[in-house]
């Protein structure tokens, strides 16, 4: 099942979490912090949201930073996704 976004929402997947410190130590699953970096899956087509003609500046494949608690978490083929609107895309990672 794919999922297919619409207007100016955008599906993103989690970025696996660190295994190992930059010292070298390695983390157990429950020391391992969930990283707030998102890999970008899907991306609406914009268009007029809320009167307001929205362009999409992400692209599938883009790294991005996303508020704490924005979106909707959802579990699709055994793997989660959140959906956010484009506006609760806090920066693209380069």
């Amino acid at each position: 099942m794919n999922l297919k976004p619409l207007a100016d929402r955008v599906v993103l997947k989690q970025v696996a979490a660190e295994e190992k410190t930059k010292s070298g130590i390695i983390l157990t699953a429950s020391a391992q912090e969930k990283p707030e970096i998102y890999a970008v899956v899907a991306v609406g087509p914009g268009g007029v949201v809320d009167g307001k003609e929205v362009k999409m500046e992400v692209k599938v494949g883009d790294q991005v930073i996303t508020g704490k608690y924005s979106g909707t978490n959802v579990k699709v083929d055994g793997e989660e996704y959140s959906i956010v609107r484009q506006g609760d895309i806090l920066a693209i990672v380069e």
